[in-house]
């Protein structure tokens, strides 16, 4: 019977995917012609997990007409869903590439990777993927600035965890990093969202969930130049573990920007947390506005 039941959810799950696949590309196209910024697909051939991983790229309107090189986010998606989600949620996304000159790109992270290596599932090396081969991708393909002042990442629940997950492992690639209520500590609720099934059982891997979690890996951003923003809502479930985390970054001297708002974890709370990102990121992406 347990057998049945997990084939049974392994049907659910796929069909699932296809109808938020279908969707997404459903949005995509019908935003593609509200919004002056262009909008793509693309699929990247992943070494690492031997398949390919689709993204979506957003490009500024005045791409095509200029030759100068433009900055990226990068936006991770939560548990379940796909890349093409958070455009479906948010379609303002293209009017934020054309506003502020960036390259959007909105990643697929699997249905449950967290954004980590797993040490028991070779097809969900999601860690490798974005912060190497998306990267490389992105870079060969677009006019990108292609070193940390010209990258940022960022992402919603386990898409949050995984964003500052980069940073953290990652501060030579990205030179600034956010967290929309993010799934900061793997520990929080070890037998929920599959998180099992990437690093294994809790009570026997402790080191290995300890090295792929935020809160336990924070420390390496001590001395590094990275800009960080985290964002959570005060009735959000993970809002008393990303607390633990700004606590902990302000005795380990880690600057970064805490937000504090009413909400819970829902889009209607994510809609709004990413213009406070996209400002934090245009800061950091321009500086040189701030003296005007």
């Amino acid at each position: 019977m347990r057998k049945l039941n997990c084939i049974l959810f392994k049907i659910k799950e796929l069909i699932m995917r296809k109808i938020r696949f279908f969707l997404s590309i459903v949005a995509i196209l019908y935003t593609s012609f509200v919004f002056s910024a262009s909008v793509d697909s693309i699929f990247i051939k992943s070494k690492s997990m031997n398949k390919e991983i689709g993204a979506l790229v957003i490009k500024p309107e005045n791409y095509s007409t200029t030759n100068k090189e433009y900055p990226v986010i990068y936006i991770l998606h939560g548990f379940s869903d796909t890349y093409g989600m958070f455009f479906q949620k948010v379609p303002k996304l293209t009017f934020f590439a054309d506003v502020m000159n960036v390259i959007i790109v909105c990643p697929d992270g699997g249905y449950s990777s967290w954004y980590v290596n797993s040490p028991t599932d070779k097809t969900y090396q999601y860690e490798t993927h974005i912060s190497s081969e998306l990267i490389t991708e992105i870079d060969t393909r677009f006019r990108t600035i292609k070193s940390p002042k010209g990258r940022a990442i960022t992402g919603l629940s386990m898409g949050g965890h995984g964003a500052l997950l980069m940073a953290t492992n990652h501060p030579d690639v990205f030179g600034a990093a956010g967290s929309m209520s993010g799934g900061v500590d793997l520990t929080f609720k070890p037998k929920s969202w599959q998180i099992a099934s990437r690093l294994g059982n809790y009570e026997t891997n402790k080191e290995v969930w300890f090295k792929n979690s935020v809160f336990h890996q924070i420390q390496k951003l001590q001395g590094k130049n990275v800009a960080l923003i985290i964002d959570c809502g005060k009735d959000d479930f993970f809002y008393e573990i990303n607390k633990k985390l700004h606590n902990k970054m302000l005795e380990l001297k880690i600057p970064h920007d805490f937000i504090i708002r009413p909400g819970e974890h829902s889009w209607e709370y994510w809609k709004s947390s990413i213009e406070f990102q996209m400002l934090f990121f245009y800061k950091f992406f321009y500086p040189q506005t701030e003296n005007k």
